[in-house]
Order: C-alpha cells, then structure tokens, then sequence
C-alpha cells in the first residue's frame, strides 16, 4: 500500500485528469501564506461525487492522503500537502445546480466561487452575503467556516450553510441537514463539517442561504485622529444595535498601500469603512447615528459612496489590500493572522497587538472586520530571512496568546490548518481537543483525509 500504487490504480479512471507533471504538482503545492510550496504527488480533477467518492475509496485502499482544493485562497495552510499524496481539485465541479428564488436557498457544487455565485442570482433579487475578500469557492468557505466583511449583519458560512453532500474517506456518500430553515432532528451532522477544514470528509454539494437586495445601500469611509477612537466607535455602534452591515477598521499602513495600489486619495490615518442597507430611510438614519459616534472619537470627513459602482471600487479597495502591500513591499510576503475577541476587549487587544508590531521593526498592517471583534495582523517577511519569519511567529504567537487571556479565538477567520494547531489544546482543553481527535479517527480511521491539520496526531 502506498501513494505510488493509489496513483497506478486511479490512473486508468482519469487519464489526463490525473497529472504527475511538475508543473501542475508545483501549481498545487504553492499558497498564499508564507509556507513553502510543498507539491503534492499529483493533482486529479473529478467532474461527479460518484468519482471524488471513487478516489476516496482508492485512497483509503492504498492508505493515500488526499487534500481538497477549492480556490487556494486560505491563510493558514489549509491546502498544503504535508504528508504528499493526491491534491483533488474542483475546479470541473463548479455549477449552480438549482436556485430556489421562493425559498431563497441556491444548491452549488464545491467550485463554485462567491463572485459566480452572485453573477448567476442578479436577475432573481437575492444574494449571497458571506464575503471573505478572495474570490474563495463556496465548498472551501464551508469547509474553513468562512466569514468575511458582511459578517456583522448576515452572519458567518456557520449560520448560511443549510445542507452538504459529503464523500466520507472510505467512498460513502452521505447527505446532512435539508432546506428546511429549522430542525431539531439529530445530531447536527452539517455543523460539524462546516469548518472542519477537509479533515472529516469532502464537500461535494452545499445549500445555502440567500438573502434579499435591500432597498438602499450606502458605503461611506471616516478618518481618525488614532487606531483607539477607531475601536470606540465600532465598540459603541455594536452596543447600540445599529444593524451596519459592515464596519472595517483599516490602519494607517494599509491606507497608504490602498492609495498607491487602487489610486485613492485617502487621508493617511486609521479609517472605518461602514456600510448600511435596509430602507432609504433606515439607511439615513444609521448613518447619522454613526456620523455622530465618529465624531465623537476624533473622526471627521465623511466620504460616502451610494452609487454602486463608487461602492464596488471602495470594497475592491479594501478586498485588494493585501496585493497592496505587497506591491509597496517588493520581495516581501505576508505573514497573517487573525484574531476574534469580545466586543469590549477589542480595543486592549488591537492597541497592545499594534505596540508588540512596531517594536519589531517589521511593516506590520491591521484590518478588521472589527464589528464582530475580528481583526487581521500582517506582518511583511523577506521568505529568505529566517530571523525575520521567526519575528513574525513570535508576534503571531504572543497576539494568540493575548487573544486567549482575553477571552477570545486565536482565529475568527482564517481557521486553524497548520499554522494555529499548537493552540488548540490551550484555547478548548486538552480533554476537548482530544475529542475533536477522536471524531477524526471514526470518520477517518485511516487518516487519509488532510493529515497533519486541526486535530493531535496524525
């Protein structure tokens, strides 16, 4: 039994949907974190769950490890292959196979990405929320348990995802959950895939909801005086119940890159980016209501963009950040990490985790989807200097540590891969995390499904 022999056997299956060339393996192996790029032994392209369901079967067989690819867009190692084997990606499975415009809930297969999610649904008044920035495919949102910008108002992929297929690791196909928008039936079988990170079976097939177009939408940005009064006015808006629909945090650094990179003429300092949707007259009065919370905190100078298309260069602005930083810092790459703690704690948290970084001497950048307590560290590495990826991990383990003390998640975002594993036993317990490894081994009792991410051993 080997990976050799589970490439033989599944060879004649697939013919040139099976590749071993270096190219492709390469492709495969790279990321967009700081991880060096790890091939794995070849890369398969099924077009059916009766053929992911055939190379799991195969796989386990052969005790083969295979890793599942969606778009290649996560942060913390999700799709590195540690341990080799079979790279399966969806790339062919990328349809919208049915729409329920009554019921508002879409079935896609795993391939397909939020953009052409959204493009199909323009005509029927809906629209899928969850937006993480990447053009991430919806099967790898699942998996990771993906949020994004909108988060604040319409939840995460936790509360959007209804159903799944799954191909479990020996080659059966299960169905978990129904469109139906409430049960109380069993255990809750789609929960626990939903951010299991490919670990526990393959998404072949989500349902998930839909959201009508609101009436009115409306984006604005804010300058501050200083990163604090930023955090007070997000802090305060939560309190209050104003239903923004979303309220990012974006740090001086990340201004400057945004301005060379998409041409904007902001003020270099920290800035909210805030949207509103609901009724024009709902959307009026949250925003005056923000408006004065800002000011309040040192923010001046409302910028608002209510036509679409200002909206959609805004948010582009903000999607595209961290290809701005990268070209303001030719040769560098990011380190990244995220960070999710309780509303009140989330000023401590952003103002000691921005101290840590500048002591450092690297070009650190925040951002935050901070109305629910998220916010993103980059800190920019040159990949040949060890000394400086050292500096990086050192400062993402002390903001997770910090994160734990203050109650929160070493990761609201992101999720865990390899990057986060060694604080999982800190953050649940030793007792829970072994659990989690326990659920592994009945699910996969081979450990051929994404071996070496989220659980102990394997």
């Amino acid at each position: 039994m080997s990976i050799q022999s589970a490439i033989a056997a599944l060879q004649p299956l697939f013919g040139d949907r099976l590749s071993t060339g270096d190219s492709v393996r390469d492709q495969y192996g790279r990321n967009e974190a700081w991880y060096p790029v790890t091939p794995p032994d070849a890369v398969i392209w099924p077009e059916t769950t009766e053929e992911v369901a055939t190379i799991a079967q195969t796989c386990n067989e052969h005790g083969c490890p295979i890793v599942a690819w969606g778009a290649g867009t996560s942060l913390e190692g999700h799709i590195v292959p540690v341990q080799g084997g079979i790279t399966l990606s969806f790339d062919r499975m990328n349809k919208v196979l049915d729409v329920h415009q009554e019921d508002m809930d879409a079935v896609v297969q795993p391939g397909v990405t939020r953009r052409q999610l959204n493009e199909d649904l323009r005509a029927t008044g809906l629209f899928f929320p969850i937006d993480p920035g990447a053009d991430a495919s919806i099967g790898g949102m699942a998996a990771t348990r993906a949020s994004g910008t909108c988060a604040v108002r319409y939840g995460t992929m936790r509360e959007s995802v209804l159903a799944l297929e799954v191909v479990m690791a020996d080659g059966r196909i299960i169905r978990t959950g129904s469109r139906a928008r409430k049960s109380s039936n069993g255990y809750d079988l789609t929960k626990l895939f939903v951010g299991s990170e490919g670990t526990l079976g393959i998404i072949t097939e989500v349902t998930v909801r839909l959201h009508g177009q609101p009436e009115a939408m409306s984006a604005a940005i804010c300058a501050f005086d200083d990163i604090e009064g930023a955090v007070n006015t997000v802090i305060q808006t939560i309190q209050m119940s104003i239903p923004v629909a979303r309220i990012e945090l974006v740090d001086p650094t990340s201004i400057r890159a945004m301005n060379a990179y998409s041409k904007y003429e902001m003020k270099e300092g920290p800035h909210l980016f805030v949207e509103f949707h609901g009724t024009e007259a709902g959307v009026a009065e949250q925003a005056e209501i923000v408006g004065e919370i800002c000011a309040e905190n040192g923010g001046a100078d409302f910028e608002w963009a209510s036509k679409a298309e200002d909206r959609n260069r805004l948010w582009r602005a903000r999607h595209d950040f961290y290809y701005a930083i990268k070209a303001m810092c030719p040769g560098r790459t990011g380190y990244n990490t995220d960070s999710c703690v309780p509303i009140s704690r989330l000023a401590d948290c952003v103002m000691e985790s921005m101290e840590d970084a500048q002591r450092s001497g690297l070009v650190t950048t925040m951002v935050g989807h901070a109305g629910d307590g998220n916010f993103h560290m980059g800190y920019m590495v040159d990949p040949d200097n060890p000394a400086e990826i050292d500096e990086a991990k050192r400062l993402g383990e002390r903001l997770s540590e910090r994160t734990i003390a203050m109650g929160g998640t070493v990761s609201g975002e992101h999720g865990i891969g390899i990057g986060k594993r060694k604080f999982m036993a800190e953050e649940h317990g030793e007792d829970a995390w072994a659990l989690m490894g326990q659920i592994k081994q009945t699910f996969d009792p081979n450990g051929i499904l994404n071996p070496g991410k989220v659980v102990p051993g394997n």
